[in-house]
C-alpha cells in the first residue's frame, strides 16, 4: 500500500501561490530551456511568418556567442524584477554576511559557492537577482554568476540570464572579470559544477572540490582573493534517484551529461497543489553564509606547489566556516560534516 498524499490546504494566501509559481517557473527554465527553447525556434522557422526573423535571431546568436566571455549585458531592470522577490521568500533564501568580514572594493573577488545542489538556488537568488540582497551587504561590489555555458547559448532563455549578469565559467570570462582595472566586481563560482548535484542528498554535504584546482590557478594569475561561500540547507531542496557508481542509472546519467553538459538526475520534490511528488522544491530555508576572504598574492605563472598550497588554505578555511557555522543553520550538526570527493 502506498503513501498518502499530503495535499496542501486550499486557503492559501494569493503570496504564497506566487512564491511557488516562481519555484516553478525557475526549476523549469533551469532543466527544460534548451528542449523547449530548441522546439519554438522550430516551430517559428518551419510553421510562421516570423521564419526569417527566427534565422536572423539565430545567426546573431552565433555572432554574439562570445558575450559570455567578456561580462555579459546585465540589467538592472530585469535583476530587480519582484518575481525574484516571490522566488527568494519561496524557501526562504537569506543572505548573512560574518562580522569583521572587510572587503576592499578595489579588488576583484572570486567567491566560491558551495554546495551546488540539485540546482543551486542560493547562488542564484545571491548574485544574479538584486532581490537576494548582496549590493545591500556588499556595497562597492558588482555580483556576477557563473553559470553553465550551454544555456548561455540557448535562443531566448540566453538573454535572460545574460540580463541578469551571468556569465560563462570559462577560464577566459573568468579572467576578464577578475582583471578588472580599479576592482568591484564579485564573481560567484560554484565550483563543484554538475558532478556535484549527483552526490546531493538532504542532510549531506559531499563537495566535489579535491581535484578542482582550475579556480586556484585564476585567482592566483589575477591576485584575486577567494571568498567561500556556504549555502546551508541547499540540499535539502530535493531527493533524487541514485544509482550505484556501476549501475545502468549511473552509466546513461554520464554518457548523457558528456553530450549536453547537464546532469540528467531524476529528482524527487513537491508538487503544486500536493507535498509528496513532484519537480518543485521543498520550501526550506538556504541561509547563504559569506566567509572571510583569503588574500591571493597576484603570481602570473604559478607553480603547481603554488596552487596546491592555496587550495589546501581554501579546503581548511571552507572547513572552518563550515563548523563555525552549522549549528546556527542545521539541524543535528554535531553529526553533519564535510566530505570532500
Amino acid at each position: 500500500m502506498g503513501l498518502p498524499i499530503q495535499f496542501a490546504p486550499l486557503n492559501i494566501p494569493f503570496k504564497r501561490r506566487l512564491e511557488t509559481l516562481s519555484a516553478a517557473s525557475w526549476i523549469y527554465s533551469l532543466a527544460f530551456a534548451g528542449f523547449t527553447c530548441g522546439l519554438l525556434t522550430l516551430y517559428l522557422i518551419l510553421y510562421t511568418r516570423l521564419r526569417w526573423v527566427a534565422i536572423l535571431y539565430l545567426i546573431w546568436i552565433v555572432k554574439d556567442r562570445h558575450t559570455c566571455d567578456s561580462g555579459g549585458r546585465r540589467s538592472s531592470y530585469v535583476r530587480g524584477w519582484e518575481w525574484w522577490m516571490y522566488f527568494r521568500n519561496y524557501f526562504p533564501i537569506r543572505l548573512h554576511r560574518l562580522p569583521w568580514n572587510e572587503f576592499d572594493t578595489k579588488k576583484n573577488y572570486l567567491f566560491c559557492c558551495f554546495p551546488h545542489g540539485i540546482i543551486p538556488a542560493g547562488g542564484f537568488s545571491v548574485f544574479a537577482t538584486e532581490q537576494g540582497e548582496f549590493e545591500d551587504y556588499f556595497p562597492g561590489l558588482k555580483p556576477w554568476l557563473c553559470v553553465l555555458e550551454q544555456h548561455l547559448h540557448t535562443p531566448f532563455f540566453r538573454e535572460i540570464l545574460l540580463s541578469l549578469g551571468c556569465v560563462s565559467p570559462s577560464a577566459k570570462s573568468l579572467d576578464h572579470l577578475l582583471s578588472k582595472p580599479g576592482g568591484g566586481n564579485a564573481v560567484g563560482l560554484v565550483v563543484g559544477g554538475v558532478a556535484e548535484a549527483y552526490l546531493c542528498n538532504p542532510g549531506q554535504y559531499k563537495l566535489v572540490l579535491r581535484n578542482r584546482k582550475g579556480f586556484i590557478r585564476i585567482a592566483l594569475k589575477n591576485g584575486s582573493p577567494l571568498v567561500p561561500v556556504f549555502s546551508f540547507g541547499e540540499t535539502d531542496l530535493f531527493r533524487q534517484v541514485q544509482g550505484t557508481e556501476d549501475s545502468w542509472l549511473k552509466r546513461a546519467q554520464e554518457s548523457v551529461r558528456k553530450v549536453i553538459g547537464t546532469a540528467p538526475i531524476i529528482i524527487l520534490g513537491r508538487g503544486f497543489l500536493q507535498y509528496s511528488f513532484g519537480i518543485l522544491p521543498h520550501r526550506r530555508p538556504v541561509n547563504v553564509v559569506v566567509g572571510h576572504p583569503i588574500p591571493v598574492e597576484k603570481t602570473e605563472n604559478p607553480t603547481p606547489s603554488q596552487v596546491d598550497d592555496l587550495h589546501n588554505k581554501f579546503i581548511e578555511e571552507l572547513t572552518k566556516l563550515f563548523e563555525t557555522q552549522k549549528t546556527t543553520y542545521l539541524k543535528n550538526a554535531e553529526n553533519i560534516h564535510l566530505e570532500f570527493v
